[in-house]
């Protein structure tokens, strides 16, 4: 078993103290550490205004948790994402590490926590720009309810999660455990995470955080 098929492992049932290490840094991250460089171009935030519509549509059953896999991509056909995966961790700080500013255009999985596809909670987050450009989940307020979003897992087929929320949480009031918790116990949960709302160029941070929230119902190949 490699290092980190065991970190995956070995982080999955996060209680009592483990958890609420978790959240205070998933708390920092929302708060402080998705910040951008120093920049000369504006904002780049997507369709902030199609986050947090209700669902308008029956949305279906909920699929069984799968066996834990390790993610190898991200796919999201509405929107033509096709990202690579990379295994994160808490940084010095205890706050959630995105990817590198030079793999924008790669997702990040909070690997002490669920794989994609098992009971729990998974976490995946990224950049929505860069100096520059637009990155990974530039996009990612416009998903609506019931669209679909797969993760391919490592010789595992495909984990198929359909949308049931988009949340935009300012960071003055930011609530790890709402953002990040569960929404129904038992379930095969995931959450794509990124910066929203305006960039304040005094603090050179998002005033807020997309939270995309989704849960599993099928599997493919």
């Amino acid at each position: 078993m490699s290092d980190q098929e065991r970190a995956a492992r070995g982080g999955r049932l996060l209680t009592g103290i483990a958890w609420t290490v978790l959240l205070l840094g998933l708390w920092l991250w929302g708060r402080e550490a998705t910040d951008v460089p120093d920049r000369t171009t504006g904002p780049a935030t997507g369709d902030m205004a199609a986050a947090g519509r209700p669902p308008v549509i029956d949305l279906p059953a909920a699929h069984r948790p799968l066996d834990a896999a390790l993610p190898e991509r991200l796919d999201i056909p509405e929107l033509g994402i096709r990202a690579p995966v990379l295994a994160r961790g808490l940084d010095g700080k205890g706050a959630l590490q995105a990817p590198p500013y030079d793999r924008a255009g790669a997702v990040g999985w909070y690997a002490a926590g669920a794989t994609p596809g098992e009971a729990g909670t998974a976490l995946l987050v990224g950049h929505v720009d860069t100096e520059t450009r637009p990155a990974v989940f530039y996009k990612i307020s416009t998903l609506e309810p019931g669209e679909t979003i797969r993760v391919v897992r490592d010789g595992a087929g495909v984990a198929e999660f359909t949308v049931d929320d988009i949340q935009v949480l300012t960071r003055d009031s930011f609530d790890a455990h709402q953002a990040y918790g569960p929404h129904r116990s038992g379930r095969a949960e995931l959450r794509l995470i990124t910066c929203g709302g305006s960039f304040d160029k005094v603090s050179n941070r998002y005033t807020a955080n997309v939270v995309v929230s989704a849960y599993l119902t099928g599997t493919g190949r």
